[in-house]
This record gives structure tokens, sequence and C-alpha cells, in this order.
């Protein structure tokens, strides 16, 4: 495959739609179309753990894109190189709780035949007993409307099978973190 063009066909507020045309091992041009954030296409997923309880936080929110809630765990732009930091900044905002990274993973694609954001899976661990995740606060943009939902570890799967069924979406990451395996 050898790059030839991109073309902008269209160009938004934070998205833009992209053509690429590629000369296909034939030799024949080709031509595919993604997406690309205009602002930046890094991203972190947060997977936030309370101790000692063994409670994972998850978020239900609202995604214009579907006309849904959805189903997932706390996630973000990265505005800086510092995924330790943005991963706490985005739990912070979207849960109100405060804690630890433990485990940050190699940079991956989640859909790389449409976009081209990266992501971090950023493991948190949450000290539940410290003042500040007493009573957590969120701090909301305005287009956001975001239920943080705590579930048990052992609980998880029917939580959520019984959010798919009353309707909710559910977002890959949690179904591929503690969901049934597929095989």
């Amino acid at each position: 495959m050898k790059h030839v063009d991109n073309t902008i066909l269209y160009n938004g507020k934070w998205l833009s739609l992209k053509q690429t045309a590629y000369t296909n091992k034939n030799g024949k041009e080709v031509k595919w179309e993604s997406i690309e954030r205009t602002n930046t296409t890094k991203t972190v997923v947060i997977i936030p753990k309370l101790i000692p309880s063994n409670t994972y936080i998850f978020i239900k929110q609202y995604r214009p894109a579907i006309n849904n809630f959805v189903i997932g765990f706390p996630a973000g732009l990265v505005e800086n190189d510092d995924l330790e930091k943005e991963a706490i900044r985005e739990l912070s905002e979207e849960t109100g709780y405060h804690g630890k990274v433990k485990k940050i993973s190699p940079t991956l694609y989640s859909n790389p035949a449409l976009l081209t954001d990266t992501v971090n899976l950023v493991s948190v661990e949450i000290d539940e007993k410290m003042e500040e995740n007493k009573n957590p606060v969120q701090c909301l943009e305005e287009e956001e409307e975001i239920e943080v939902i705590r579930v048990k570890r052992n609980d998880v799967v029917n939580f959520l099978r019984q959010e798919q069924k009353i309707g909710t979406a559910i977002g890959i990451g949690p179904w591929y973190v503690f969901g049934d395996t597929v095989c």
C-alpha cells in the first residue's frame, strides 16, 4: 500500500471527514473515508476500582450519535502528554473521585477502519476511605450528562445485562473487560 493523498471532505468544530487515496497491491488507486478529531486524536479510558470494596465505577452517559445512554468507563481527550495526569483529571471531572494510576496500556486503536483516535487504557485505584472520595462531586461540561454507577466486581455482568435489557447501550470497554467471552 502506498499513500497518495488526503482530502478534507468536511471540517466541523470537533470532527473532520477525510478521504485518503492510496494505491493497493495491484497498483490501483483506492479511496477510503475516515473521521479525525480537529482538536486531538489522543484519548484515555479509565478503569476505576474502589479499594477495599472491590467495586468498579462505570458511567452512564447520553451520546447524541446513537440517541441513547451508554454504560462505559470514564474517558476523555488528552490535552497534553502526561497520560497519568490526564487520566486523573478526567476521572475527577466525570466522577468526582480521586485515585492513583496503577497501570497504563500501550497506545491502542479502538476502530482504525474509521477513526484516527488512539487510546490508552488506564487502571486507577481509588481509596474510598479518603475524605475526598466519601462525597465525590462531578465537574461536568455543559453538554455532558453523566451518572456515576458503582458495581461490585461479582455483579458487573448481571448489571450490564440488566441495563441492556431496559434499553441502555453498552460500550465495548466494560463488556470486553468484564463480560462473558464470545469464544
